[in-house]
Protein backbone atom coordinates (compact mmCIF):
# COMPACT_ATOMS: atom_id res chain seq x y z
CA UNK A 1 0.00 0.00 0.00
CA UNK A 2 1.37 3.15 -1.00
CA UNK A 3 1.89 6.12 1.55
CA UNK A 4 -1.17 7.80 2.85
CA UNK A 5 -2.34 11.37 2.57
CA UNK A 6 -4.07 12.27 5.68
CA UNK A 7 -7.13 14.59 5.45
CA UNK A 8 -7.43 14.45 9.31
CA UNK A 9 -4.55 13.31 11.75
CA UNK A 10 -5.58 14.12 15.69
CA UNK A 11 -5.72 12.13 18.69
CA UNK A 12 -4.97 8.68 16.95
CA UNK A 13 -7.83 9.49 13.82
CA UNK A 14 -5.87 9.07 10.60
CA UNK A 15 -8.41 10.24 8.17
CA UNK A 16 -6.92 9.41 4.66
CA UNK A 17 -7.33 11.29 1.78
CA UNK A 18 -7.14 9.23 -1.39
CA UNK A 19 -7.15 10.06 -4.61
CA UNK A 20 -10.30 8.15 -6.37
CA UNK A 21 -8.93 8.68 -9.83
CA UNK A 22 -6.25 6.37 -9.22
CA UNK A 23 -8.52 3.68 -8.90
CA UNK A 24 -11.21 4.74 -12.04
CA UNK A 25 -8.66 5.08 -14.30
CA UNK A 26 -5.20 4.23 -12.63
CA UNK A 27 -2.47 1.83 -13.97
CA UNK A 28 -3.42 -2.09 -12.04
CA UNK A 29 -0.73 -1.08 -9.55
CA UNK A 30 -2.58 2.06 -9.00
CA UNK A 31 -5.91 1.14 -8.90
CA UNK A 32 -4.65 -1.86 -6.13
CA UNK A 33 -2.90 0.97 -3.98
CA UNK A 34 -6.09 3.20 -4.09
CA UNK A 35 -8.62 -0.02 -2.64
CA UNK A 36 -5.96 -0.82 -0.35
CA UNK A 37 -5.86 2.75 1.22
CA UNK A 38 -9.83 2.75 0.86
CA UNK A 39 -10.36 -0.38 2.59
CA UNK A 40 -7.48 0.26 5.46
CA UNK A 41 -9.34 3.80 5.73
CA UNK A 42 -12.50 2.05 6.41
CA UNK A 43 -10.67 -0.69 8.87
CA UNK A 44 -9.31 1.87 11.12
CA UNK A 45 -11.07 4.98 11.23
CA UNK A 46 -14.38 4.09 9.09
CA UNK A 47 -14.12 7.18 7.23
CA UNK A 48 -11.88 8.47 4.73
CA UNK A 49 -12.21 11.65 1.81
CA UNK A 50 -12.10 11.29 -1.84
CA UNK A 51 -10.58 13.42 -3.89
CA UNK A 52 -10.84 13.30 -7.99
CA UNK A 53 -14.13 11.26 -7.87
CA UNK A 54 -16.66 11.06 -10.18
CA UNK A 55 -19.02 13.46 -9.62
CA UNK A 56 -18.42 17.32 -11.21
CA UNK A 57 -18.13 19.97 -8.77
CA UNK A 58 -20.58 21.98 -10.87
CA UNK A 59 -23.18 18.99 -10.30
CA UNK A 60 -22.23 19.49 -6.59
CA UNK A 61 -22.48 23.01 -6.65
CA UNK A 62 -26.10 23.32 -8.48
CA UNK A 63 -27.65 20.54 -6.11
CA UNK A 64 -26.32 22.39 -3.27
CA UNK A 65 -28.03 26.02 -4.52
CA UNK A 66 -30.98 23.92 -5.77
CA UNK A 67 -31.22 22.48 -2.06
CA UNK A 68 -30.95 25.72 -0.18
CA UNK A 69 -33.68 27.29 -2.30
CA UNK A 70 -35.94 24.48 -1.59
CA UNK A 71 -35.55 25.51 2.43
CA UNK A 72 -36.53 28.81 1.92
CA UNK A 73 -39.79 27.95 0.76
CA UNK A 74 -42.81 28.57 3.13
CA UNK A 75 -43.42 26.04 6.33
CA UNK A 76 -46.75 24.93 5.29
CA UNK A 77 -45.22 24.08 1.42
CA UNK A 78 -42.90 21.87 3.31
CA UNK A 79 -44.80 20.71 5.21
CA UNK A 80 -47.32 19.34 2.93
CA UNK A 81 -44.37 17.41 1.80
CA UNK A 82 -43.98 15.45 5.49
CA UNK A 83 -41.93 12.40 5.68
CA UNK A 84 -44.37 9.35 6.63
CA UNK A 85 -43.33 6.38 7.35
CA UNK A 86 -39.69 4.37 7.69
CA UNK A 87 -41.12 2.22 4.66
CA UNK A 88 -41.15 4.66 2.32
CA UNK A 89 -38.40 7.21 4.04
CA UNK A 90 -39.18 9.96 1.63
CA UNK A 91 -40.03 13.63 2.12
CA UNK A 92 -39.60 16.90 4.34
CA UNK A 93 -38.60 15.85 8.39
CA UNK A 94 -39.14 19.34 9.99
CA UNK A 95 -37.10 20.78 12.89
CA UNK A 96 -36.47 18.72 15.93
CA UNK A 97 -38.48 15.66 14.20
CA UNK A 98 -35.61 13.21 13.57
CA UNK A 99 -33.27 12.66 17.10
CA UNK A 100 -29.63 10.68 15.11
CA UNK A 101 -28.37 8.79 18.62
CA UNK A 102 -27.04 5.80 19.19
CA UNK A 103 -30.10 4.39 20.93
CA UNK A 104 -32.39 1.54 19.91
CA UNK A 105 -35.53 1.99 21.76
CA UNK A 106 -38.11 4.46 20.88
CA UNK A 107 -38.86 5.60 24.11
CA UNK A 108 -35.38 6.34 24.93
CA UNK A 109 -34.91 8.28 21.64
CA UNK A 110 -37.79 10.17 22.44
CA UNK A 111 -36.52 11.32 25.82
CA UNK A 112 -33.02 12.47 24.10
CA UNK A 113 -35.09 14.35 21.77
CA UNK A 114 -37.36 16.64 24.12
CA UNK A 115 -33.55 17.11 26.35
CA UNK A 116 -31.48 18.67 23.03
CA UNK A 117 -33.52 17.82 19.63
CA UNK A 118 -31.19 17.84 16.32
CA UNK A 119 -30.85 21.69 15.04
CA UNK A 120 -32.22 20.90 11.46
CA UNK A 121 -34.92 20.52 8.80
CA UNK A 122 -33.87 17.46 5.82
CA UNK A 123 -35.63 16.36 2.68
CA UNK A 124 -35.51 12.43 1.76
CA UNK A 125 -35.28 11.27 -1.66
CA UNK A 126 -35.40 7.68 -2.56
CA UNK A 127 -34.75 6.13 -5.82
CA UNK A 128 -37.14 7.05 -8.63
CA UNK A 129 -39.66 4.12 -9.13
CA UNK A 130 -39.98 2.31 -6.17
CA UNK A 131 -43.22 0.54 -6.15
CA UNK A 132 -45.54 1.59 -3.50
CA UNK A 133 -43.12 4.48 -2.19
CA UNK A 134 -43.32 7.42 -4.75
CA UNK A 135 -41.17 10.58 -4.17
CA UNK A 136 -42.83 13.28 -2.19
CA UNK A 137 -41.98 16.11 -4.85
CA UNK A 138 -42.49 19.67 -4.95
CA UNK A 139 -45.62 20.74 -7.33
CA UNK A 140 -44.78 24.27 -7.75
CA UNK A 141 -44.36 25.07 -11.39
CA UNK A 142 -40.93 25.53 -13.03
CA UNK A 143 -38.77 25.42 -9.69
CA UNK A 144 -40.32 22.08 -8.46
CA UNK A 145 -39.38 20.58 -12.07
CA UNK A 146 -36.17 21.92 -11.73
CA UNK A 147 -36.07 20.72 -8.25
CA UNK A 148 -37.01 17.03 -9.34
CA UNK A 149 -34.63 16.98 -11.78
CA UNK A 150 -31.59 18.07 -10.55
CA UNK A 151 -32.33 15.85 -7.51
CA UNK A 152 -32.75 12.59 -9.74
CA UNK A 153 -29.74 13.52 -11.65
CA UNK A 154 -27.51 13.60 -8.50
CA UNK A 155 -29.04 10.61 -6.97
CA UNK A 156 -27.97 8.29 -10.05
CA UNK A 157 -24.39 9.77 -9.87
CA UNK A 158 -24.16 8.96 -6.19
CA UNK A 159 -25.44 5.71 -7.01
CA UNK A 160 -22.91 5.25 -9.81
CA UNK A 161 -20.23 6.45 -7.10
CA UNK A 162 -21.49 3.98 -4.62
CA UNK A 163 -21.20 1.15 -6.84
CA UNK A 164 -17.57 2.31 -7.67
CA UNK A 165 -16.48 2.86 -3.89
CA UNK A 166 -18.12 -0.88 -3.25
CA UNK A 167 -15.58 -2.49 -6.13
CA UNK A 168 -13.04 -0.45 -4.62
CA UNK A 169 -13.43 -2.39 -0.86
CA UNK A 170 -13.98 -5.47 -2.97
CA UNK A 171 -10.42 -5.18 -4.74
CA UNK A 172 -8.69 -4.25 -1.70
CA UNK A 173 -10.45 -7.47 0.43
CA UNK A 174 -8.90 -9.57 -2.36
CA UNK A 175 -12.16 -10.39 -3.99
CA UNK A 176 -13.64 -10.03 -7.44
CA UNK A 177 -13.86 -6.91 -8.32
CA UNK A 178 -17.73 -6.96 -9.09
CA UNK A 179 -18.39 -9.18 -5.47
CA UNK A 180 -20.67 -6.67 -4.68
CA UNK A 181 -22.54 -5.62 -7.76
CA UNK A 182 -25.31 -7.77 -7.63
CA UNK A 183 -25.95 -5.72 -3.75
CA UNK A 184 -25.69 -2.35 -5.46
CA UNK A 185 -27.40 -2.69 -9.34
CA UNK A 186 -30.84 -1.59 -7.62
CA UNK A 187 -29.78 1.66 -5.71
CA UNK A 188 -32.26 1.63 -2.96
CA UNK A 189 -30.47 4.91 -1.12
CA UNK A 190 -31.28 7.57 0.24
CA UNK A 191 -30.16 11.25 -0.73
CA UNK A 192 -30.91 13.40 2.39
CA UNK A 193 -30.97 17.85 1.71
CA UNK A 194 -29.66 18.48 5.11
CA UNK A 195 -30.08 22.57 6.08
CA UNK A 196 -28.63 23.66 9.20
CA UNK A 197 -30.38 26.76 10.21
CA UNK A 198 -28.44 29.92 11.52
CA UNK A 199 -28.56 29.71 14.94
CA UNK A 200 -27.76 31.79 18.08
CA UNK A 201 -24.18 30.44 20.01
CA UNK A 202 -26.26 31.26 23.35
CA UNK A 203 -28.03 28.08 22.25
CA UNK A 204 -25.39 26.26 22.69
CA UNK A 205 -24.24 27.98 26.00
CA UNK A 206 -27.52 27.43 28.00
CA UNK A 207 -28.02 23.51 27.22
CA UNK A 208 -24.57 21.91 26.92
CA UNK A 209 -26.24 18.84 25.56
CA UNK A 210 -27.22 20.71 22.69
CA UNK A 211 -25.90 20.01 18.92
CA UNK A 212 -27.25 20.13 15.45
CA UNK A 213 -27.02 16.33 15.02
CA UNK A 214 -26.50 14.27 18.04
CA UNK A 215 -23.67 11.44 18.03
CA UNK A 216 -24.77 8.52 16.26
CA UNK A 217 -23.28 6.24 13.19
CA UNK A 218 -25.55 5.37 9.73
CA UNK A 219 -26.81 2.48 9.16
CA UNK A 220 -26.22 1.58 5.95
CA UNK A 221 -23.25 0.47 3.73
CA UNK A 222 -21.31 3.90 3.14
CA UNK A 223 -22.41 7.34 3.39
CA UNK A 224 -21.45 9.85 0.86
CA UNK A 225 -21.13 13.18 2.26
CA UNK A 226 -20.53 16.57 0.66
CA UNK A 227 -20.01 19.75 3.11
CA UNK A 228 -20.38 23.38 2.68
CA UNK A 229 -17.68 25.26 4.04
CA UNK A 230 -19.03 26.11 7.35
CA UNK A 231 -17.60 23.12 9.43
CA UNK A 232 -18.84 21.29 12.39
CA UNK A 233 -18.61 17.84 11.65
CA UNK A 234 -16.97 15.38 14.24
CA UNK A 235 -15.45 11.87 14.09
CA UNK A 236 -14.66 10.35 17.12
CA UNK A 237 -10.93 9.09 17.65
CA UNK A 238 -9.72 5.91 19.24
CA UNK A 239 -9.49 7.68 22.10
CA UNK A 240 -12.73 8.45 22.70
CA UNK A 241 -12.52 12.29 21.47
CA UNK A 242 -14.29 14.00 19.03
CA UNK A 243 -12.25 15.33 16.24
CA UNK A 244 -12.97 18.27 13.66
CA UNK A 245 -13.56 16.36 10.26
CA UNK A 246 -12.69 19.92 8.50
CA UNK A 247 -14.57 20.41 4.70
CA UNK A 248 -11.17 20.31 2.00
CA UNK A 249 -13.05 21.95 -0.76
CA UNK A 250 -14.05 19.36 -3.55
CA UNK A 251 -13.60 16.20 -1.72
CA UNK A 252 -16.78 13.80 -0.45
CA UNK A 253 -16.11 12.58 3.14
CA UNK A 254 -17.15 8.58 2.74
CA UNK A 255 -17.92 6.93 5.86
CA UNK A 256 -19.29 3.01 7.02
CA UNK A 257 -22.38 2.14 8.45
CA UNK A 258 -23.54 0.04 10.71
CA UNK A 259 -24.53 -2.65 8.37
CA UNK A 260 -21.01 -2.68 5.99
CA UNK A 261 -19.46 -3.34 9.50
CA UNK A 262 -22.07 -6.55 10.51
CA UNK A 263 -21.41 -7.37 6.87
CA UNK A 264 -17.59 -7.29 7.12
CA UNK A 265 -18.19 -9.58 10.54
CA UNK A 266 -16.47 -6.19 12.06
CA UNK A 267 -13.28 -5.90 10.62
CA UNK A 268 -14.74 -2.34 8.87
CA UNK A 269 -15.63 0.17 11.35
CA UNK A 270 -18.80 2.14 11.41
CA UNK A 271 -17.86 4.99 13.67
CA UNK A 272 -19.41 7.74 15.96
CA UNK A 273 -19.66 11.18 14.65
CA UNK A 274 -21.95 14.52 15.10
CA UNK A 275 -22.83 17.92 14.14
CA UNK A 276 -21.83 20.23 17.12
CA UNK A 277 -21.68 23.92 17.00
CA UNK A 278 -18.97 25.36 14.16
CA UNK A 279 -15.85 27.53 14.98
CA UNK A 280 -17.27 30.67 16.11
CA UNK A 281 -17.95 33.87 14.13
CA UNK A 282 -15.93 36.83 13.34
CA UNK A 283 -18.33 38.92 14.41
CA UNK A 284 -21.81 39.08 15.56
CA UNK A 285 -23.03 36.13 17.48
CA UNK A 286 -25.28 34.30 15.07
CA UNK A 287 -23.77 31.20 13.58
CA UNK A 288 -24.76 31.34 9.61
CA UNK A 289 -26.77 28.20 8.00
CA UNK A 290 -24.93 24.76 7.58
CA UNK A 291 -25.96 22.95 4.07
CA UNK A 292 -24.88 19.24 3.16
CA UNK A 293 -25.56 16.48 0.88
CA UNK A 294 -25.54 13.11 2.59
CA UNK A 295 -26.55 10.24 0.22
CA UNK A 296 -27.07 7.38 2.62
CA UNK A 297 -25.59 3.70 0.51
CA UNK A 298 -27.52 0.63 1.39
CA UNK A 299 -27.80 -2.85 -0.06
CA UNK A 300 -30.33 -3.97 -2.50
CA UNK A 301 -33.64 -3.96 -0.10
CA UNK A 302 -34.09 -7.27 -1.17
CA UNK A 303 -30.57 -8.44 -0.18
CA UNK A 304 -29.86 -11.06 2.09
CA UNK A 305 -26.55 -10.13 3.88
CA UNK A 306 -24.25 -12.61 5.29
CA UNK A 307 -20.79 -12.17 6.74
CA UNK A 308 -18.16 -11.41 3.38
CA UNK A 309 -15.71 -14.03 2.22
CA UNK A 310 -12.74 -13.98 4.56
CA UNK A 311 -14.12 -11.90 7.51
CA UNK A 312 -14.78 -15.03 9.63
CA UNK A 313 -12.03 -17.60 9.62
CA UNK A 314 -13.40 -19.73 6.69
CA UNK A 315 -16.52 -22.41 7.06
CA UNK A 316 -16.57 -22.97 10.65
CA UNK A 317 -14.90 -19.50 11.09
CA UNK A 318 -16.80 -17.47 13.91
CA UNK A 319 -19.62 -15.10 12.23
CA UNK A 320 -20.62 -12.39 15.01
CA UNK A 321 -24.05 -11.69 13.71
CA UNK A 322 -27.22 -13.67 11.89
CA UNK A 323 -27.94 -13.53 8.24
CA UNK A 324 -30.17 -10.27 7.74
CA UNK A 325 -32.24 -8.70 5.15
CA UNK A 326 -31.04 -5.51 4.16
CA UNK A 327 -34.14 -3.60 3.82
CA UNK A 328 -35.97 -5.23 7.16
CA UNK A 329 -32.52 -4.24 8.78
CA UNK A 330 -32.76 -0.26 7.69
CA UNK A 331 -37.00 -0.44 8.57
CA UNK A 332 -35.98 -1.11 12.01
CA UNK A 333 -33.19 1.32 12.50
CA UNK A 334 -35.61 4.21 10.89
CA UNK A 335 -38.57 3.25 12.77
CA UNK A 336 -36.49 4.09 16.04
CA UNK A 337 -35.30 7.58 14.50
CA UNK A 338 -38.72 9.15 14.33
Amino acid sequence: MAPQTSAVNSDNLFIPLVDFSLFLNGTPSQRLAAAQSILHGFQTAGFLYLKNHSIPLPTISKTFSTSAKFFTRPQDEKEALGWTTPESNRGYVSHGREKVSILLNKDDVAASRAQAPDLKESFEIGREGAEGAPNNWPKYEGEGKEFKDVMVHFHDLCKDLHVEVMRAIAVGMGLEEGYFDGYTDVGDNTLRLLHYPEVKKDVFRSNKLQVRAGEHTDYGSITLLFQDDRGGLQVKSPNGTFVDATPIPGTVVVNAGDLLARWSNDTIKSTLHRVVEPPAPEKGDVHPPRYSLAYFCNPNFTSQIEAIEGTHGGEKGERKYEGINSGDYLVQRLAATY
